[in-house]
């Protein structure tokens, strides 16, 4: 599914792009006074919806229903018997990232994640199981500490990485202003776009796709292997306001660089969110106290992103006209900025579990060799104690 998901994150882009305003971009097949010159944006909303047809009729036609109460086949004996479950939500980023049951395996990547827990066992010598201690606490709460800061985490990612794909497109078609001089402006003189055009803006957006598969497939799985999932989390999360304080700024370069501003922010744009959102979906997948409770963290999650999802584009919207009017269109970018530095400082609250381990393999086969393959299961560290408690042996066990 993810890998899918950026296919189309290249692919979409490029037919938006290239086919918005044909009048315009192909006058030789298109009149400007016919229709698509009346509608300029008529084609790519009809490409789009006949891909919507296709799918629709390859569903209809090819895929075979998995619930058992729909089989023709199935016995009265098999429908009392057979349990479906169909996950009402799924815990998604922005725009830019698939949506994801926590219950399942994929963490928003495509590459293999291996979850590796060390617990304790407490034991006499004869067997029978010791006392648990007067000092020891014990919580069968769902939503803990952790769980709820690593749910907050994902809603402030949710929300800042929600802006800068809602005023990213806009940013760049907007209107550049030719008589703005850098050397003679502040750093709040920021008074327009890049004033690119719509095939541009496709192109860009295509190319940022294949930034974000390369990442995805190459980048995270190494890094990760490297610093670990914890640590990844500290640096792509200390990093995120960096890619929205240095966006408006594009407007300062001078043309003949301005591409390679552009390819600079999108890259480190990809780095740190496509890092960030498989990372937090692990650690809140760790976080869980059972399996058997994440049908509702998912179920959290996924009501704090929906949440964040339907407020980002409008304030931020709302932030980027009162920007344009005042000469400053870097506020919205600013103002997100603002809210990425407050997840830098809540995500030192999130506490850090020292017992489970995340491995992460690239299913690049030529990194193969990087990422040695992990043993699923759990490590098990067996305490044995004499019953007067004069003497203990420790026993490591792997299960």
């Amino acid at each position: 599914m993810p890998f899918v998901w950026s296919i189309g994150t290249i692919i979409g882009p490029a037919i938006g792009g290239v086919t918005a305003r044909p009048a315009v971009s192909m006058p030789e097949l298109f009149s400007p006074t016919g229709l698509f010159g009346k509608f300029p944006f008529l084609l790519p909303n009809l490409i789009c919806s006949a891909l919507l047809l296709i799918s629709i009729c390859l569903g209809y036609f090819f895929l075979i229903e998995t619930h058992p109460d729909m089989q023709p086949w199935s016995t009265e004996e098999e429908y009392n018997n057979t349990t479906a479950e169909t996950p009402l939500m799924v815990t998604a980023g922005a725009t830019a990232d698939a949506g994801v049951d926590l219950r399942q395996e994929s963490y928003g990547t495509f590459n293999a994640v291996a979850i590796q827990e060390e617990k304790e066992w407490k034991v006499n010598s004869d067997g029978s199981p010791r006392a648990p201690s007067t000092t020891s606490k014990t919580s069968d709460s769902i939503f803990t500490r952790r769980v709820v800061m690593l749910i907050i985490a994902l809603g402030i990612f949710t929300y800042h990485s929600m802006t800068y794909d809602h005023l990213l497109p806009i940013f760049f078609q907007d209107q550049r202003r030719s008589h703005h001089c850098a050397a003679l402006s502040g750093p709040f003189d920021v008074p327009g776009g890049l004033g690119l055009t719509t095939q541009a803006v496709g192109i860009i957006m295509s190319i940022n796709g294949l930034i974000a598969l390369f990442i995805q497939a190459v980048i995270f799985p190494l890094f990760a292997a490297w610093l670990g999932v914890w640590r990844v989390l500290i640096l792509v999360t200390l990093l995120h306001p960096v890619e929205y304080f240095i966006v408006p700024y594009l407007a300062d370069l001078p043309t003949h660089y301005l591409y390679t501003g552009i390819w600079v922010c999108l890259t480190i744009r990809n780095f740190t969110s496509i890092l960030a959102y498989p990372v937090l979906l692990i650690l809140l997948k760790e976080a869980s106290p059972s399996p058997n409770v994440l049908g509702k963290i998912n179920g959290l999650a996924a009501s704090a992103g929906a949440a964040c999802r339907t407020i980002a584009p409008p304030i931020a919207g709302l932030l980027y006209g009162i920007g344009a009017r005042q000469g400053f269109t870097g506020l919205a970018w600013w103002g997100s900025g603002i809210v990425a530095i407050v997840g830098a400082v809540q995500v030192f609250w999130v506490d850090r579990e020292k017992n489970k381990t995340a491995h992460v393999r690239s299913v690049a086969p030529c990194l193969a060799p990087i990422h040695p393959e992990h043993r699923e299961g759990e490590v098990v560290r067996i305490f044995v104690s004499e019953v007067d408690e004069t003497q203990r042996h420790d026993v490591t066990a792997d299960v």
